[in-house]
C-alpha cells in the first residue's frame, strides 16, 4: 500500500467517526459496572433491538426522511425495555441471600444474551435488512464521506453530550456519581440506590440502543449484528480502564483509527487483530488500562 497524506487523513477520519460509535456500547457497558457493580454481557442485544426498532420505525412508520426522529425513540425504547428487565432480573440477585451477588447477576445477562437472540431470530428469522438512508455522500475538504456514516458520527456526539450533560447538571447525575462513589455513602444520604439501579441499567442499553439505531444502515439489521460490536465495546473497555467513562471515549476513539489505519497501510482482512494487539500491548504495559485505578496493596 502507496502511502499518501489524502489516504491517511480520510482513514483517520474514518477511524475517529466509528470510534466514536464503539465508544457508546462501552460507555454503557462501564456506566452500568460503575453504578451497579456488574457486567452486562448483553449489551449485544440491546443494540441488536435499538437497530431492529430503527428499522421498523423508518421503513413501517416514518420513512428515511425521519430516520432522526426514530433514532431517539428507539433509544427511548430500549431504555424502558431496559428499565423494565432490571427488577425483574437484576435486583433479585442482589437484594436476596445470595454470596457472589455480582456473579449471579453476570449470568443472569449471559441467559439474557441467549434468550433475546433466539427471540429475535424466531421472530424475524436470520435475514439481514437495512432501513436504507437517502443521505447523500459528503464531502469534508476533498475527501468523500458516507452520509449515513457521518450523520451517525454527528448523533452519537450529541447523545454523549447529552448523557454529560445528564450526569453533571442534574440531581439525577449527582445521585448517580455519589452511588458510583459510595452506594453505603449515597444510601446514608436517602438515596434509594436500587432504584438508581435501575435508571442506571436503562441509561446503560439505551446508549447501546442508539448505537445500534444510528449504525441501522451502515452496517445492516439481523439478529447477531452486536456481537462484534460488544466485543469492540469490551476492547474499549480494556484499554480505557473497567469504570472509566473518560477512558471509554478516549479508547474508543483509539481502536477505530488503530484499526482503521492498519487496514488500509498493512492489511484488510486483519483489521479486527490490530485492536486485539492494541489490548495486548496496553495489558502488558498498563494492566488497569489506560485511565484505571491501580489497586493498593496492603
Amino acid at each position: 500500500m502507496i502511502f499518501s497524506a489524502e489516504l491517511f487523513a480520510q482513514t483517520l477520519i474514518a477511524g475517529v467517526m466509528i470510534g466514536v460509535l464503539y465508544a457508546l456500547m462501552a460507555l454503557g457497558i462501564t456506566f452500568i459496572y460503575s453504578i451497579v457493580k456488574m457486567i452486562n454481557w448483553s449489551m449485544g442485544e440491546f443494540y441488536m433491538i435499538g437497530s431492529y426498532l430503527q428499522y421498523l420505525l423508518v421503513v413501517e412508520w416514518l420513512g428515511p426522511d425521519l430516520w432522526w426522529v426514530a433514532a431517539p425513540l428507539s433509544a427511548l425504547g430500549v431504555f424502558a425495555l431496559g428499565f423494565l428487565l432490571e427488577p425483574l432480573l437484576i435486583k433479585p440477585m442482589f437484594t436476596q441471600g445470595i454470596e457472589r451477588k455480582d456473579d449471579y447477576a453476570i449470568v443472569v445477562t449471559i441467559a439474557l444474551l441467549l434468550l433475546l437472540r433466539n427471540l429475535a431470530t424466531a421472530l424475524s428469522g436470520p435475514y439481514q435488512r437495512t432501513p436504507g438512508s437517502n443521505l447523500p455522500t459528503v464531502m469534508l475538504g476533498p475527501l468523500p464521506e458516507s452520509g449515513a456514516r457521518l450523520a451517525a458520527f454527528v448523533c452519537a456526539l450529541a447523545a454523549m453530550a447529552l448523557f454529560y450533560l445528564l450526569l453533571k447538571r442534574t440531581w439525577l447525575g449527582l445521585a448517580l456519581r455519589a452511588a458510583a462513589q459510595s452506594r453505603v455513602g449515597a444510601q446514608t444520604a436517602g438515596v434509594d440506590v436500587f432504584r438508581l439501579d435501575q435508571v442506571a441499567f436503562g441509561i446503560g442499553v439505551g446508549l447501546a440502543g442508539i448505537a445500534g439505531a444510528l449504525l441501522a444502515p451502515v452496517f445492516m439489521v439481523f439478529p447477531t449484528n452486536g456481537v462484534v460490536t460488544t466485543v469492540k465495546g469490551f476492547e474499549i473497555i480494556v484499554i480505557g480502564g473497567l469504570g472509566s467513562i473518560p477512558g471509554a471515549l478516549v479508547a474508543g476513539v483509539l481502536l477505530g483509527v488503530v484499526e482503521s489505519l492498519g487496514a488500509a497501510f498493512l492489511a484488510a482482512p486483519y483489521q479486527n487483530v490490530y485492536g486485539f494487539l492494541l489490548v495486548i500491548v496496553v495489558l502488558l504495559l498498563r494492566p488497569s488500562g489506560l485511565f484505571g485505578e491501580r489497586v493498593r496493596q496492603a
